[in-house]
Order: structure tokens, then sequence, then C-alpha cells
């Protein structure tokens, strides 16, 4: 895959793409770095496997990496996807077969598809620094894990949980550490570096998350009728990821590094599947929607077992997708208003991300969404 970005002149066009939507895509994503709130951003649009747009804003520049949080999630399932696909495990069987502690205190029926889709039933089950770095001891931990609900009959956001679960089971069928086979096996092949597991002498690029901003008033969370937003990961948690050795440890629900070039590039390959890197059946599978049941807005999940897709009942929005997208548009978001996808209809992809974290959730989702729907404009018709 290419790897080369080039700037569009916001006066200017590139084949198959409108130089003045992409002034006004920037020109957004310039408001909060200017007015001071976030420290910096990136943003990149890909086009028929070529980056077109590259954007840094504020303090980095175009080769600084930053956090990418939950968005690296669809790295870890398509490797698990894969995996299964070559046979080594049945993605509808129980995570059990394959780790025989995750099963007791009542889990031994959850199945790895349930834990893909959010449907598993443990979505707070917590892990230690100590779990977090030692294997054993994380298996051991899993023994102990609980559902707060049935699996299986409900939708509720795992932030952390699952995709440990989905990363030792990489782990357990390859004897190999997961970060290294998801680098392997869907980032290099693909053209990209590795988002996970960045070791403490290669994180010199990397920028620090700052918390940013204020909480969402009262008068906020009334208008959609909360008083708190439940679930909501604190800005002292995500900003643990600046410790180096959290870092290294390549947490594989949130632990993602990467450049928005990266990322737009990453999606433009699975778009087009080149070489086949993906086996045709994971890809087919990870385009369709698995997961309908609605989330804690009364939104349905709309997820395959790897993405969020859009969606046609006028909610893509609601799923961090830019107003407008059409319905097999793909992607995923991560804490702090990161996000990247790709739109098969137009065949552009997008990539954004900022080491502000903002505490107004609502903002930052507002952000995404805004910053998407100009994104999907810039293609010229």
């Amino acid at each position: 895959m290419p790897r080369i970005a080039l700037p569009v002149p916001y006066g200017c066009t590139v084949t198959g793409i409108d130089g003045k939507a992409v002034g006004a895509l920037v020109e957004r994503a310039r408001r909060e770095v200017d007015s001071g709130l976030l420290p910096a951003a990136q943003l990149a649009l890909a086009l028929e496997g070529e980056i077109v747009v590259s954007e840094a804003l504020g303090g980095c520049t175009t080769d600084t990496r930053f956090h990418t949080y939950s968005a690296v999630k669809p790295t870890v399932a398509l490797t698990a996807m894969e995996l299964a696909a070559d046979g080594l495990f049945d993605k509808f069987a129980p995570v059990s077969y394959v780790l025989p502690s995750f099963g007791a205190n009542g889990k031994k029926a959850i199945t790895v598809s349930q834990v893909m889709l959010h449907a598993a039933g443990f979505p707070y089950a917590p892990l230690g620094r100590t779990e977090t770095t030692d294997r054993a001891a994380r298996l051991a931990a899993y023994a102990s894990w609980r559902t707060d609900w049935e699996p299986g009959t409900r939708f509720e956001y795992h932030a952390l949980s699952a995709h440990w679960v989905l990363a030792d089971i990489v782990t357990e069928v390859t004897g190999r550490p997961y970060a290294d086979v998801i680098a392997e096996r869907v980032m290099e092949p693909s053209g990209c570096s590795r988002w996970l597991g960045i070791s403490t002498d290669d994180q010199d690029d990397v920028a620090d998350v700052a918390g940013v901003g204020s909480e969402p008033s009262a008068e906020e969370l009334a208008a959609i009728g909360l008083e708190e937003l439940p679930g909501r990961i604190g800005t002292e948690v995500l900003a643990a990821f600046n410790r180096p050795w959290l870092r290294a440890a390549g947490v594989p629900g949130g632990g993602g590094i990467a450049r928005a070039t990266e990322m737009a590039r990453w999606y433009q390959a699975v778009l087009h599947n080149p070489d086949c890197f993906l086996h045709p059946e994971v890809r087919h599978d990870a385009m369709a929607v698995r997961q309908d049941q609605p989330d804690w807005t009364g939104t349905p999940a709309n997820r395959s077992h790897a993405f969020v897709l859009a969606g046609n009942d006028g909610k893509a929005g609601m799923r961090g997708h830019g107003h407008g997208a059409p319905a097999e548009a793909f992607g995923h978001g991560g804490a702090a208003g990161q996000i990247a996808w790709a739109d098969p209809a137009s065949g552009i992809s997008f990539a954004y991300l900022t080491n502000g974290l903002d505490r107004n959730d609502l903002a930052s989702a507002r952000r995404r969404v805004a910053l998407s729907t100009r994104a999907l404009a810039c293609v010229r018709q």
C-alpha cells in the first residue's frame, strides 16, 4: 500500500476529492485547537488505496503517533476471525473450549461470538496491573469474573474486558504473543505498522494525552434525559496510557497507538483486501450486522464481529458515523473522539486523532460526527 501523504491545498483538488470540502473539514478540526481546547490533532483521508489528505494541527506533525483507544478493537477482532477461519477454533463455540479457566463462575456457555458482539455479560470485569502484564495471572483472574446479566440477552459495551479474552484466545491457539500475531496477520500485509505493544524504546514520537475542558453541564445532560453518563471512563483512567509500561503492554481493547494516515490506509486495505490478506468470508462477516440489540440510548448497536456499521435507520450519527453516511459504512471510534472508518459506496476512508481528553463526552461525540460528516462531503460526486 502507498505510504506517502499528499496534502491537498484548500483551493485545489486531487482526482476524486473536493478541495473546498477538504477546507471545511480541516477548519472544523482546527476550531478546538485554535481555541486552545485541544493541544493537537491529526486527520487523514484516503481514496483508492492512497492518502490524499493529511493534516497535523497544533503541537504535532504528521509523524506523531496518538493513542487510538478503542479504535484499535477491529484489528484484534479481525485477527481472531482470521484464526477461526484457519480452523484453529470455532468462534461460535464457548470461550471455555479454548481458555478453560474462563468457564468458571457460570461462564461456561459464553461463546467467542458473544464476546466479539459485546453480548457476553461482563462489561466491567476488572484486571489490575499484574494481570495486564502477566498472562498466567490474567487467565486465573478470568475464573473469578462473573456475569452481570444473562449472556446473549442484551448489548452493553465491553470497553476493555472482551478484547482481553480475544487477545488471549489469539495467544492460546498460536502459542505466540497476541500483539505480534495481530501485527503479522492484519497489519503488515495491509502495509501498516503495528498499533499494539509499542516497546518502551519506541515511544518518543507518541503524544502524551491530557485532560481538557469541563464535564457536561446538568443542563446538557437533562436535555438528553440523564443525570449522568452511564459507563463513562474517566480522564484519569485514560491518562494512565501515558505510562510507558502500559503502552508496551498493548491493552487490546484500548491501547492502540497510530498515526491518522496509518488508520486511513488500514481501512483502505480492509475495503479493497489487497492480495486477499483477509479471508473473503472473514471480510464478508466483518461487514455484516450481527448485533442489533439497543445500547443505553435505545439505538440499535448495528455491529458486526469487528466493526460498527452506519445503518439505514437515520441513526448513523449515534454510532459515530457522519450524518448521511451510507448504511454499509464501517468503522470504530475511541475515547476522546478518536474515529476511523471507510465508506464502500464512495471508496473513501477517514481518521481523526487527538491527544486532548475532552471531559465533556457529549462535545467529543458531536465533534466526531461533525468531522465524519464533513469527511463524507470531500468525495466529488
